[in-house]
């Protein structure tokens, strides 16, 4: 019998989250582009932390929230990301494994202190994020565990993690692996920025190695360099199994062969903070995906999960997206697969 323990196997940058309240002001003062994630070291790191007001501080990175997500609808979950032995390290393991998640991967004894990012949420629902990778950048295709890729269903990688080499080359190990398995890989390009930096590489992977690529209109259209969404939509068609592409308020695209699916985005009575809706609306497709749903209700549950997220400040779901989702489809998504 073929070993599933996993819906879905997450590999990313580990970093404790860091969310404030902040003004167009703050941000010209640190002299950052408003909606965008910026790199910063060290230095940076305790001189923003130290200037900080109050805010919330939990483990994030874009794929430890996906698979968060996957738990809090009922899936099973197992994530890969590099921590320092300290205690940003033990929070972070604590905070992802009290939600439902398998993580093991070893913690570094020295190196870096564990990554943060800071999250500056302006009124207008907008996040903009600094980042420090601290030891996200120690983790190596050794710390890619083959037993736990190759028991799940799908493995998720955020392209976030392509900045650092080392990681960027276990990401490899990873869908090497799990299409040995009979698996399936899927990408998140993260970012435009980030998409900007590895092009070339996300090209060839999205062509090679990916079957299922999720991207906001944004970041599709800087991967193909596209005049506009639509051309970006002919350029992805047969790169990959399945394009999902989240519009904000328009909700999503599906891409799958010559099937172009529309979902409208899920109501949302007041938009508080954008942050984690792109990391959740995965969550919810992969769910939907990993459980034999057709694209349309994956879609569905991927909009569900993104506007429950966005309903509220932070990046993790404040209700239980099983309960959420069952009582606006109906128990049918949730029912076992003959």
């Amino acid at each position: 019998m073929v070993d599933t323990r996993y819906h879905v196997a997450a590999i990313g940058n580990a970093i404790v989250d860091v969310l404030v309240h902040a003004d167009d002001g703050m941000l010209e003062r640190l002299g950052v582009a408003k909606g965008m994630m910026t790199l910063i070291g060290a230095e940076d790191a305790e001189r923003i932390y130290a200037g900080l007001p109050p805010g919330i501080e939990c483990s994030g990175g874009s794929a430890a929230n996906t698979v968060v997500g996957v738990a809090s609808l009922g899936g099973r979950a197992a994530y890969v990301g590099k921590v320092k032995d300290d205690q940003l390290g033990a929070v972070f393991g604590h905070d992802l494994r009290s939600a439902g998640v398998a993580f093991a991967t070893r913690a570094a004894a020295d190196g870096p202190s564990t990554a943060r990012c800071f999250v500056l949420v302006t009124p207008d629902a907008q996040r903009t994020m600094l980042t420090y990778l601290g030891a996200c950048i120690e983790l190596t295709p050794d710390d890619v565990e083959e037993a736990v890729i190759a028991a799940a269903a799908v493995t998720y990688m955020e392209g976030y993690l392509y900045d650092p080499p080392l990681a960027k080359r276990a990401f490899l190990k990873a869908a090497e692996i799990a299409h040995k398995a009979g698996r399936m890989v899927s990408l998140s390009l993260s970012d435009p920025f980030c998409v900007d930096r590895h092009r070339d590489a996300f090209l060839d992977l999205v062509a090679n190695h990916v079957d299922i690529l999720f991207a906001n209109e944004a970041e599709l259209t800087a991967l193909f360099r596209a005049a506009d969404f639509d051309e970006a939509l002919r350029a992805v068609r047969g790169h990959c199994r399945v394009a999902a592409i989240t519009r904000g308020a328009q909700g999503s695209v599906v891409v799958a062969g010559d099937d172009v699916i529309v979902v409208g985005a899920d109501p949302v009575p007041a938009v508080v903070d954008t942050t984690g809706a792109g990391d959740l609306y995965a969550a919810g497709f992969l769910y939907g995906f990993t459980h034999g749903r057709d694209l349309a209700t994956s879609a569905m549950l991927g909009g569900i999960a993104a506007g429950e997220v966005i309903g509220h400040f932070g990046a993790r779901p404040d209700r239980n997206l099983a309960e959420l989702a069952l009582a606006r489809l109906g128990p049918s998504p949730f029912a076992p697969v003959a």
